[in-house]
């Protein structure tokens, strides 16, 4: 059986545990991962001491030119990373592609380094006194990333780590961690020095390790928001810096002027698409109007039964499995739960099973409608193919739905009306919203970040803002004399006295 190691510069400690890596499609082991130890991290911080010093003296150019050179060998390897992705993951081919691909937008983002890098210089500031700041590397940084984007998500991380001059460890989730080694391997083909990307392999034990690790200086964290939080605290106890993304439950606003079809053939992506394992997915819509609800319901209905389910390399399959069969019967109980709460199931999805893959780890889609506040499946995240309609008498109403739910990522309106979305988009209190774009991830040179229980810390990721966490600022103070060796012409800074 193939068997995943982790990638470090050195020697790799022997494992004494292993994990089971799935084929969601058969439901099968088809691999074993190394769940590392506190010596793994060890020989990895060993590495990236030695390495990160060397690696941040490169001028940013340089550095640059081997992320351009990374970008180049993703490109192309993006079929066999899609199809390897794919098989570990479930996610359709077009999916994986997607994936990548947005994880390479921030790569190319990062290729632009040497202007990011700049700091500020004041001249003059006090008599023949000059001040200046510059960004100086973290030094280690870590990365713990979840499941549902084995290869965004640690491109999101690691490439303006890397770019700012720092060591990057990275600890992918251990159901799929097959992409984050093969992109490892590319980084050290395009040029990147052995210590400065490597890939540790664990689970609570090698999370809890890179936390209290004293030459780790930040962690950037993505999972669910119990677990965001618990990174969040115990790695600000150790002194580092920390930003962990959490969970989401995003709502999508239907105005009675919005244009329904569009409505309901974004909704069937952004609820449906990668089996609804996606952060930024939309599993709530909250049409305005009891008019509203009902022509959207109508329309809903026929389009959610003509999606497609199959394996992950089906193209004609608009979505595959879900990651393992603890995350299909975790998402089934949530349908009972909605059932038991009281909301009308419209379409179940549970005991799907595809011809020729009945072990696989499929769910149909399913439809919840009279859904309210009040009931546990609204206010917890399913992560799964569910989508649930909540009713909404007026815009007020509708808008304080997301805002007042414990999760703060993303969020959409549709409406023709200029006035209602600027509205909207001011008073929502919600980190990302999107106007008629029903997943509302922002461009690579724009920041990704919610709040209130999505998000825990200060600064969001990549763009500015992922340059700004993954550096510190050094300010210099300077004057040159001009007088006497003997210091006969020094003079005091006036604001000293």
């Amino acid at each position: 059986m193939r068997m995943i190691d982790h990638f470090l510069a050195g020697p790799v400690p022997a494992a004494t545990r292993h994990g089971d890596v799935f084929d969601p499609n058969a439901g099968t082991v088809q691999a074993r991962v190394a769940l590392g130890d506190a010596a793994v991290l060890d020989a990895a911080v060993a590495a990236a001491q030695a390495a990160q010093p060397g690696w941040a003296a490169t001028n940013p150019q340089r550095r640059a030119r081997v992320l351009f050179r990374f970008k180049e060998l993703v490109e192309a390897n993006m079929d066999s990373l899609a199809h390897l992705l794919s098989s570990e993951h479930g996610k359709v081919i077009a999916d994986a592609r997607g994936d990548i691909q947005r994880g390479l937008e921030v790569i190319e983002f990062a290729c632009g380094i040497p202007h990011a890098l700049k700091g500020e210089y004041t001249p003059g500031a006090g008599p023949g006194i000059d001040v200046y700041s510059m960004r100086t590397p973290i030094g280690i940084g870590a990365g713990i990333t979840p499941f549902n984007f084995p290869a965004m998500i640690p491109l999101w991380m690691s490439g303006v780590a890397i770019a700012c001059g720092n060591a990057f460890i990275l600890k992918p989730s251990e159901r799929d961690p097959s992409v984050p080694v093969r992109l490892a391997e590319l980084f050290s083909e395009a040029g990147l020095p052995d210590g400065i990307l490597q890939v540790v392999h664990g689970d609570k034990t090698m999370v809890d390790a890179i936390l209290d690790h004293p030459a780790i200086g930040a962690v950037s964290f993505v999972g669910s928001s119990d677990i965001a939080h618990y990174v969040y605290r115990r790695g600000v106890d150790a002194g580092k810096r920390v930003q962990a993304m959490g969970g989401a439950k995003n709502h999508g606003i239907v105005m009675p002027d919005a244009d329904l079809d569009q409505v309901v053939a974004d909704l069937s992506g952004a609820a449906f698409g990668s089996a609804g394992e996606r952060c930024m997915a939309l599993p709530v819509v909250v049409p305005v109007g009891e008019q509203t609800a009902d022509r959207l319901r109508e329309k809903l209905i026929p389009a959610i039964h003509a999606l497609r389910v199959g394996v992950s390399t089906d193209a004609d399959a608009h979505y595959g499995p879900v990651v393992n069969a603890a995350h299909r019967a975790r998402v089934e109980q949530w349908i009972q739960t909605g059932v038991d709460e009281g909301a009308e199931l419209v379409i179940d999805g549970r005991g799907f099973a595809l011809q020729g893959h009945e072990q696989g780890f499929f769910i149909g889609p399913s439809l919840f409608d009279r859904v309210t506040p009040t009931m546990e499946s609204y206010r917890e995240e399913i992560f799964g193919p569910v989508l649930q309609i909540v009713r909404a008498n007026d815009f007020e109403e509708a808008l304080r739905l997301p805002s007042e739910h414990q999760y703060g990522n993303g969020v959409a309106i549709f409406t023709r009306n200029g006035h209602a979305a600027r509205e909207f988009a001011a008073r929502v209190n919600v980190g990302m919203v999107g106007i008629n774009v029903p997943i509302p991830v922002p461009v690579a040179y724009h920041s990704f970040g919610g709040w209130k229980r999505s998000a825990f810390g200060d600064v969001n990721q990549h763009g500015m803002e992922g340059v700004r966490f993954w550096t510190r600022v050094k300010t210099v103070t300077q004057r040159w004399p001009d007088g006497a060796p003997d210091g006969s012409n020094a003079f005091v800074i006036p604001t000293m006295g």
